[in-house]
C-alpha cells in the first residue's frame, strides 16, 4: 500500500492533542510513519507588556514554552520513544503557515483532529481538507480506532475512483477489512419532459449506476465488492454518506479528492468538500495525488 512516510499533524494545546497522538501511535506501522512533524500555530507569540511586568519571572519566549509542553506531552504520550518527532512552533494565520510548512517538509500526509464535543469549530480543518498539497486524515475524537473492520468508499466509478478503490483494497488486505462501496445517484433536472415520473426515472438512473459497476468490476478487478445504491434526495451530500457508513457499520471512509469532472471544485471534489463540512463522528482519509493542489499553492505564497 501507499506509504505515508512524513506526516504533519497540528496541536492546539487542547484535550484533543492527547486524541490524537494516541490515535497515531495505533495507525503509525499501517500508515508507514518514519518521519512526524508537530505544527503549533498560534496568532500571536508575544507576551502582553503589561503581564511580562507584573510576571518578570516569565523570560522565556513563548514559543520555547509552548515546544516544551508539546515534548512533555509525547514523553507521557510516547514513554518509548517510539515516534521520531521534530515540533515547529510558529506566529501568524493557522492556514497559510500549515500549508508553507507542509511544502517546506515535503509531507506525505497531514492528520488534523475534528472534535464532536471539546471546543473548537474545525474550520481549519476543512480549509486544509481544500487546499493541502497532500492526502489529510481525519481522526475524530470518539472513534476508538482499534479495529477497523468496514471501510466505506464512496465511487463514482470513474478513473479516479480506481485509484482510490485501489488504495482502500490494499489497506483492507493489510488489515483484513472488508470494502463497502457506495454510490449516489441522482435524477436530473427536466426529467418530467420524458413523461415518467420522479420514481420511474429514478429506477432508470439506479439502473445505469448499476451497469457502472459491473463494467467498473469488469474492467479493474477480478472479483466484485459489496455496493451499494443510494439516491440523492436533495440532503446534504455529506450527510448520506455519513449515514451510509453508520448504517454499514464503517470504521473508516476512504476519499478520493476529485469526482468524475476535475472542474467540480477547484480545491476539492463537491461531494468530498459536503462529507468533510458534515463528519464529526467516522475518521475519514481524504486521498489525493501529492502535489495535485501546488498551483494553487504556489500562486498563494505569491499574493
Amino acid at each position: 500500500m501507499k506509504r505515508f512516510e512524513k506526516v504533519m499533524i497540528g496541536l492546539d494545546l487542547s484535550q484533543m492533542d492527547n486524541i490524537l497522538i494516541q490515535k497515531l501511535l495505533l495507525i503509525k506501522d499501517l500508515i508507514g510513519l518514519q518521519k512526524l512533524y508537530i505544527i503549533h500555530v498560534s496568532k500571536d507569540l508575544s507576551l502582553p507588556e503589561e503581564v511580562r511586568s507584573h510576571f518578570p519571572d516569565l523570560v522565556a519566549p513563548v514559543d520555547e514554552t509552548i515546544k516544551s509542553e508539546i515534548k512533555l506531552l509525547m514523553g507521557e504520550m510516547d514513554p518509548k520513544h517510539v515516534l521520531d518527532y521534530e515540533v515547529i512552533v510558529e506566529e501568524g494565520n493557522p492556514l497559510p503557515t500549515f500549508l508553507r510548512w507542509a511544502k517546506i517538509k515535503d509531507v506525505d500526509l497531514i492528520i488534523a483532529g475534528r472534535k464532536s464535543s471539546l471546543k473548537g469549530s474545525g474550520s481549519l480543518s476543512k480549509s486544509l481538507a481544500q487546499k493541502a498539497p497532500c492526502s489529510v486524515l481525519f481522526l475524530t475524537e470518539r472513534n476508538v480506532l482499534d479495529r477497523i473492520e468496514k471501510v466505506l468508499v464512496p465511487l463514482d466509478f470513474s478513473e479516479y475512483s480506481k485509484l482510490i478503490f485501489e488504495f482502500a483494497d490494499r489497506i483492507c488486505k493489510d488489515l483484513g477489512s472488508t470494502i463497502v462501496g457506495l454510490h449516489i445517484y441522482e435524477v436530473p433536472h427536466g426529467y418530467y419532459k420524458t413523461g415518467k415520473t420522479y420514481e420511474e426515472f429514478a429506477e432508470i438512473m439506479k439502473g445505469h449506476a448499476e451497469n457502472d459497476y459491473k463494467k467498473f468490476v469488469k474492467k479493474n478487478l477480478d472479483g466484485d465488492f459489496e455496493c451499494h445504491f443510494i439516491l440523492d434526495d436533495e440532503r446534504h451530500a455529506g450527510e448520506l454518506i455519513i449515514d451510509s457508513a453508520k448504517e454499514h457499520g464503517a470504521d473508516l471512509i476512504i476519499m478520493g479528492s476529485k469526482g468524475r469532472t476535475s472542474s467540480a471544485s477547484i480545491l476539492l471534489g463537491s461531494v468530498a468538500e459536503k462529507l468533510v463540512q458534515a463528519n464529526n463522528e467516522i475518521p475519514m482519509l481524504i486521498l489525493k495525488k501529492k502535489g495535485e493542489n501546488m498551483g494553487f499553492f504556489e500562486a498563494l505564497f505569491k499574493i
